[in-house]
């Protein structure tokens, strides 16, 4: 254990000396991470020619203990066994010192080794492929942390629920995959709280192939959520919408983020969505553009207004999309306005 009180306490000169050598920017990790300056024991020149010899140059080396000096706390021991557990993923030593090199900190988090080796071998085993579970390592090493169990659990109520909506055996391992690799963070609900959350959406109203359908658009953040979040969500859409049960449950499958965000987020969304002289019928006919933030919507409408269109009169779906959606409709407003009309009665130009 190390302690991060930085008071009455002196640097370890040995440690500022060895950082020295290797053009660590101290400063740096005095702004953030002082204390790691402060202990007794530290394993620079140790963890530094491991990483040497994973093929890490200087520079990289630097940087990495500068974004994550407690990697200098870390023993070679601890480094080496780190190192042989994500080769269980990332065979190609080339390509794990790239991975250090931008997620220092997944990887010198060197604590729950047992649960880590035990969950990447789990994931084998359910089919997900090494370019997944290194970028879960990466992204989301906090699902590593839970005892295997936790997490094939979790997984076998996900395959349950599949199956008990209607899905099929043949494709519930792709849809899990899909789920996973979309969302790994849905591992780290329990089994009840997705049980709870798939129970509200039946009590809502919604069929079993429509709840299948929300959680493949929702990409599994659903689970994130509560019962009593997506209660408050539904009633605010349908009081602001006035419209019954089954027009809700429309709105929801046409954009589930009604579902998803929360009612601050939706309230803020709608106020900016009004102010632009948007109609409430015309949210009500594309309510997708709700998942775009004000930010997002305010550029855009500038964006086709200087391209003569008005977007009070108009249609929402050229508003709506991802980025790329967005600048292909641009793309086609532009074309419209450039082509010159065709009159049929004027001659043709034809040379012989």
């Amino acid at each position: 254990t190390y302690t991060t009180d930085t008071n009455s306490r002196e640097e370890n000169r040995k440690t500022i000396e060895n950082l020295y050598r290797l053009s660590v920017d101290i400063k740096k990790i005095r702004r953030v991470k002082e204390w790691v300056l402060l202990q007794e024991v530290a394993y620079v020149q140790e963890v530094a020619s491991i990483l040497q010899e994973m093929g890490a140059d200087q520079p990289a080396i630097a940087s990495i203990v500068e974004r994550c000096p407690e990697a200098i706390l870390c023993s070679p021991a601890e480094v080496n066994s780190q190192r042989a557990l994500w080769q269980l993923a990332c065979q190609k030593e080339s390509q794990l010192i790239k991975l250090i090199e931008q997620f220092p900190e997944s990887f010198f988090t060197t604590g729950y080794h047992e649960n880590q080796k035990a969950n990447i071998l789990f994931f084998q085993e359910l089919g997900l492929k090494n370019n997944i579970i290194t970028r879960f390592l990466t992204s989301a090493p906090s699902i590593f942390h839970s005892p295997v169990e936790k997490n094939k659990n979790v997984i076998e109520t996900l395959q349950r629920s599949y199956l008990s909506l209607g899905g099929s055996d043949a494709n519930m391992k792709i849809w899990i995959m899909k789920l996973l690799s979309q969302n790994p963070f849905i591992l780290l609900n329990t089994s009840t709280a997705i049980q709870e959350n798939l129970e509200f959406l039946q009590k809502s109203g919604f069929t079993d192939q429509e709840v299948l359908q929300l959680l493949s658009k929702l990409k599994g953040f659903i689970f994130q959520l509560t019962p009593t979040t997506m209660q408050k969500s539904v009633l605010f859409s349908k009081d602001v919408f006035k419209c019954t049960d089954e027009e809700l449950k429309q709105l929801v499958l046409k954009c589930p983020a009604l579902l998803y965000y929360s009612v601050p987020v939706l309230e803020e969304r709608l106020e900016g969505l009004l102010k632009e002289g948007i109609s409430m019928a015309q949210i009500r006919e594309t309510p997708m553009v709700l998942e775009l933030t004000t930010q997002i919507v305010q550029y855009r409408i500038k964006k086709l207004s200087a391209l003569g269109y008005n977007i009070k009169s108009g249609n929402l779906e050229n508003l709506n999309g991802t980025k790329k959606d967005f600048e292909v409709n641009c793309g086609k407003i532009q074309s419209k306005k450039e082509r010159p009309i065709f009159n049929p009665v004027a001659p043709l130009n034809i040379q012989d």
